[in-house]
């Protein structure tokens, strides 16, 4: 046991800096049966789903907290309800980029240099734009996960590919249904 002349001290050790430990884009080994090819493209199909399901998060909390007009109850609570469920996917795509020894975009800044989904107003659209834009969204994330779920189950990734699937794929549908449903029968008034 090796003994101090000075106490211990509460002070926290501010603004530290670190050395870069794995890059991004770039994959580790871990024994997961997978081939490196296989962990890179995952990862790599991975982060383009997880940067588009951030900005799909975005847009719900955005058109949750200025949501308008007869209907604004039920979408308020809707779109908080959904934008939830796309928070938990987030966490979900980010833990599989990990498992697979991939770096996770996290970093706001890199997930806007990563999407594909178009960036909204500042301002506040009228409420069936603001449906069509997050059906949009839901589009482009299915459009690429049915195509990243085919390509890594040819590479034998049978976890992303369940992933995709079963979670990515059927809760965008399910969410892009009961936003369609809105918008039946309410088109969008110009003055």
């Amino acid at each position: 046991m090796t003994t101090s002349t000075n106490p211990p001290s509460s002070q926290p050790w501010l603004h530290q800096k670190g050395e870069v430990i794995q890059e991004f884009g770039t994959v580790k080994q871990f024994p997961l049966a997978l081939s490196y090819e296989a962990r890179m493209y995952s990862s790599q199909r991975l982060n383009k789903v997880l940067a588009d399901t951030q900005i799909l998060y975005g847009l719900y909390k955005k058109h949750h907290w200025n949501m308008r007009g007869a209907t604004f109850y039920q979408l308020h609570l809707l779109l908080d309800k959904h934008a939830g469920e796309q928070l938990e996917l987030v966490d979900t795509l980010a833990e599989r980029v990990q498992t697979l020894g991939g770096v996770a975009v996290g970093d706001s800044r890199h997930v806007a240099e990563l999407t594909s989904i178009p960036r909204p107003p500042d301002g506040v659209e009228e409420v069936p734009a603001m449906l069509s834009r997050l059906l949009e969204a839901h589009e482009t994330i299915l459009t690429e996960a049915h195509d990243a779920a085919a390509r890594v189950a040819e590479l034998g990734d049978d976890g992303t590919n369940d992933l995709l699937v079963s979670q990515i794929i059927r809760t965008g549908e399910l969410q892009a249904w009961f936003l369609a449903e809105h918008l039946v029968d309410t088109p969008l008034v110009r003055s």
